[in-house]
């Protein structure tokens, strides 16, 4: 198995594809798989592309402590680094998109663009919907059918959940890693510790924000938030997707991306 080994622990990785270096940065408690396949077959037509796990994920090393966003986006520098690369452009969503901010803000020189997917800057104006908190306490109670069902409600929209194969869809993806209830309550309280919005008028890295209107977990004014504090940011909303936007939208997510990332290659 590849590893990228970082700080003492070993992040489990794949590469896939050629072309110019793209990092993916998954959510909470997602995991390298969650991406879904057709997602990554289309970009690794045009990136040389590399997801990985998080600490306590999958195949990745135990997380023993609590950590923070920072220490996620020291993780991510330290794959960027591992596999080879000076720099990439990077994708995160969710947890990942914070991941991001903080990847940008650290380790500047390690990122050529960066492309923000349903996520949030925190503090005390960032806006967190109910149906998160939910997730988390259904996680906490390690009944996997309630976290399955209600995962499934928070990250898609009414329209996706009405395919009848969505949720099988979904919870083969869910539960194709090992995801640990303690580590998701670490990653869960890394979110809402975050604040970078103080710092985020200070980026000069090219920044597009990607949101999806009918978000019921981290809704898409957060987004907006994020393009308006980063200088040149641009926002870009999937009108009618939940959470889980690539999902809903492969085809446009994989077009924005190329659109940002070219002029940067």
């Amino acid at each position: 198995m590849p590893y990228a080994e970082v700080d003492g622990r070993r992040l489990y990785y794949q590469r896939r594809g050629s072309g110019a270096p793209l990092l993916l940065v998954q959510g909470m408690s997602g995991h390298h798989q969650f991406w879904g396949e057709p997602f990554l077959r289309m970009l690794e037509q045009d990136y040389d592309l590399v997801v990985y796990n998080h600490r306590g994920i999958g195949a990745s090393s135990r997380a023993e402590e609590t950590f923070t966003i920072a220490d996620l986006a020291d993780d991510a520098a330290g794959v960027i680094e591992a596999v080879g690369w000076s720099d990439a452009h990077v994708f995160g969503i969710s947890l990942g998109g914070m991941i991001g901010q903080e990847l940008m803000l650290r380790h500047p020189e390690r990122v050529r663009t960066v492309t923000l997917g349903c996520t949030w800057a925190g503090g005390p104006d960032g806006v967190m919907g109910e149906v998160t908190g939910e997730l988390v306490a259904a996680i906490g109670a390690r009944d996997v059918e309630r976290v399955l069902h209600a995962g499934f409600r928070a990250n898609l929209s009414a329209r996706y959940r009405a395919d009848p194969a969505a949720f099988t869809r979904y919870r083969d993806r869910v539960l194709a890693e090992r995801v640990p209830a303690p580590v998701v309550a670490m990653q869960f309280h890394a979110a809402m510790t975050l604040d970078t919005a103080a710092r985020l008028p200070g980026v000069r890295t090219p920044t597009l924000v990607l949101h999806g209107t009918a978000d019921e977990g981290i809704p898409w004014v957060n987004g907006q938030r994020i393009a308006e504090l980063v200088p040149g940011a641009r926002l870009e909303l999937f009108d009618g997707a939940g959470h889980l936007f690539w999902w809903e939208e492969p085809e446009l997510t994989v077009a924005l991306l190329r659109a940002h990332t070219k002029p940067h290659d």
